[in-house]
């Protein structure tokens, strides 16, 4: 019509409605679990490492296990734990999880700032669910530890300046009965009793406490105060009590009175003195604390959990291996044993797998418990003999928060801070470094 009139063609400017659609995707929703699992002692680096490209990969012998889970997981390659400044090995299990390096001169401090687990733990689980996190471990404070909580040890630490380290639980009766005490139907009355007598017992140093922080200096009041807010964190957790649903279970218990958790009390410094009826019930204690967390997470006692295979100096034997010495004497001690310390990660690859089932089995409503987890496998540093800290052994598992997995990643030598901050992330916190700041460049972008 308008060339008829006039001759002239008048053309449209390009508008954004000529064009081909594009589909929306929506924001892939904040993960609503993290759990940390720490192994001691490195890897075999050369038998660890897959081979293969991004999306079409092989698992190594170390991580062959895990094949049939091999779609849930990101193996993380090529990060340094640069933060880890101090002591060997204490310096990592330090920075693992907060990104800083140990305090003091002469090392033998703790952290400079909060783990990763509890600045989430603040965000999804505190004041919400019946605990904040949950921090297990097994044949821990071994060696020159003595069972006492220790720089060699401390991998979490609180959200709160000072940061102090947080002790994980040990003893797996105690760890079943307060989690799982008022999910037991032949308990009668007895937790309901416990419950009224952790009330009273909160009340009355809630207003103890409130009374003495009036009367201190500022110093001596901020830390009563942070203590009054854990009280109340407490009491606001207690009215949070799970109920058994078709995803929610009491696990399986299984006796462990051969397994004495506080074993440690008892160490040498070299490892010499050794607990071989605790070592043999290992493998069944560990089932049973990777039992509680799943089913922690799956009760939503809590969001957040972190679980330890050991400590730094991990010296304890492995009967079931046919190992006879501890982990620390293939390490180093005895000199570097690879072929030791590889039968050692891949029988850790074994439990990764059945942790991964078991939260796969759950199911929260058309999805699984992994499908909306976040999944943290990490060691304090890589290569047992050099004490090397770069080309760290990190794997990730879950799809939570939109995390992208079945892949190899591969990444330039990057500080694994930068790995820190992405998982804050997952979780719909937005910050663009964690830890120390010289030591992280940012997030990493392409997990999701």
């Amino acid at each position: 019509m308008l060339r008829g009139a006039g001759a002239i063609a008048v053309s449209l400017p390009w508008l954004e409605i000529m064009g081909t659609e594009r589909p929306a995707h929506a924001a892939p929703a904040p993960a609503k679990r993290f759990l940390a699992v720490y192994t001691p002692g490195g890897t075999v680096l050369n038998r660890w490492r897959p081979t293969g490209s991004e999306t079409s990969f092989t698992l190594s012998p170390i991580l062959a296990p895990l094949a049939p889970v091999q779609n849930r997981l990101i193996v993380v390659d090529g990060l340094d734990m640069k933060s880890a400044r101090g002591e060997q090995h204490q310096a990592g299990i330090i920075a693992w999880l907060t990104g800083t390096s140990q305090e003091g001169s002469n090392n033998g401090g703790y952290g400079k700032g909060p783990s990763i687990d509890q600045v989430i733990a603040a965000r999804i689980s505190a004041g919400q669910k019946a605990k904040a996190s949950i921090q297990i471990a097994l044949r821990w404070a071994t060696g020159k530890s003595h069972g006492l909580l220790s720089p060699m040890n401390a991998a979490n630490f609180e959200n709160d300046a000072p940061h102090k380290p947080i002790p994980p639980r040990l003893d797996p009766v105690e760890i079943f009965t307060e989690l799982f005490g008022t999910l037991n139907p032949n308990d009668g009355n007895d937790a309901a009793r416990r419950l009224a007598r952790k009330q009273s017992i909160l009340d009355f140093l809630d207003r103890r406490y409130a009374t003495l922080s009036g009367q201190l200096g500022a110093a001596d009041k901020q830390k009563i105060d942070q203590h009054l807010t854990k009280i109340r964190e407490i009491e606001q957790s207690l009215s949070n009590i799970p109920v058994e649903t078709s995803a929610c279970k009491v696990p399986t218990r299984v006796d462990t009175s051969d397994y004495n958790p506080r074993t440690g009390l008892n160490s040498s410094d070299n490892g010499s003195i050794k607990d071989t009826s605790t070592d043999a019930a290992i493998p069944k204690v560990g089932k049973l604390l990777t039992d509680m967390m799943v089913m922690a997470f799956a009760c939503d006692i809590t969001g957040v959990g972190t679980l330890q295979w050991s400590d730094t100096e991990a010296k304890h034997t492995f009967p079931w291996l046919n190992l006879t010495e501890h982990h620390h004497f293939y390490q180093h001690d005895g000199g570097f044993r690879p072929n030791e310390c590889e039968a050692i990660c891949t029988w850790y690859s074994k439990q990764h797998l059945y942790l991964l089932q078991e939260m796969e089995k759950i199911d929260m409503g058309g999805h699984s418990l992994l499908d909306e987890s976040v999944v943290f496998f990490g060691s304090e540093l890589s290569d047992p003999p050099s004490h090397k800290k770069n080309d760290m052994p990190f794997l990730l598992a879950g799809g939570g928060g939109g995390l992208r997995t079945g892949r190899w990643l591969r990444y330039p030598n990057l500080p694994h801070n930068n790995l820190l901050v992405s998982i804050l992330n997952l979780f719909g916190d937005t910050r663009t470094t964690f830890g120390d700041p010289r030591d992280c460049t940012g997030p990493l972008t392409n997990l999701t």
